[in-house]
């Protein structure tokens, strides 16, 4: 498929694979046990608020507090299972607004990240590194995947209509069989799109 065309593709086209559901990430953390039990007390567990978009991973009921050089973030939600790092992610202007120089980074790449300190209600934890704004992205099925013809990280360009048509470039493929179909965009990417949850974004794969 040529992008030279895309703002004539029919965007609620149940049939067309090209079209990936987009969900939106407002700021959020995953945690690691060890931070977990100091932060809400020895041998704490996670507990399920809601089941998200990707197998196996809920928003949690438990929050903290995350605070920066300059302010403070109230009641940012976790989100489980515990990993092994914590990782805090923020949009930009939420990382401007209390004082963090978040990088923008893929999931997990966390070395020489910013850091922050985390509050809760049994104590609070330090971090030197773990804060980023996360790229957008996407989750794909592996037999997604194999329909598409694209491979674990591969690059893909993005477009989207709207009353503020846009696109993305070298957006991110993650393939996995324990993935489900989804576009992660956090609130910065979908509100300069004009975008919502569930809205489709078109896939152009790279030649």
């Amino acid at each position: 498929m040529t992008c030279l065309d895309w703002q004539n593709i029919d965007f609620t086209d149940e049939n067309n694979l090209n079209l990936i559901p987009i969900g939106i990430s407002n700021r959020h953390l995953h945690i690691s046990q060890e931070d977990l039990e100091i932060l809400f007390g020895a041998g704490y567990q996670l507990t399920n608020r809601k089941d998200l978009s990707q197998p196996g991973q809920f928003a949690c009921n438990e929050t903290v507090h995350i605070v920066g050089h300059k302010g403070m973030l109230q009641n940012v939600r976790i989100l489980g299972p515990v990993r092994k790092q914590t990782q805090v992610e923020l949009a930009q202007t939420d990382a401007i607004k209390i004082g963090i120089k978040a990088p923008l980074r893929d999931s997990g790449d966390l070395a020489g990240s910013a850091g922050c300190v985390l509050v809760g209600p049994a104590g609070y934890v330090t971090l030197s590194e773990g804060v980023i704004v996360a790229k957008p992205h996407i989750h794909l099925h592996i037999s997604d995947g194999e329909a598409l013809g694209l491979k674990d990280e591969e690059l893909v360009d993005l477009y989207f209509k709207s009353d503020k048509p846009g696109a993305l470039f070298g957006v991110q493929v993650r393939v996995h069989e324990n993935f489900a179909m989804d576009l992660h965009l956090d609130t910065d990417d979908a509100n300069a799109l004009q975008v919502k949850n569930k809205d489709k974004a078109l896939l152009v794969k790279r030649v």
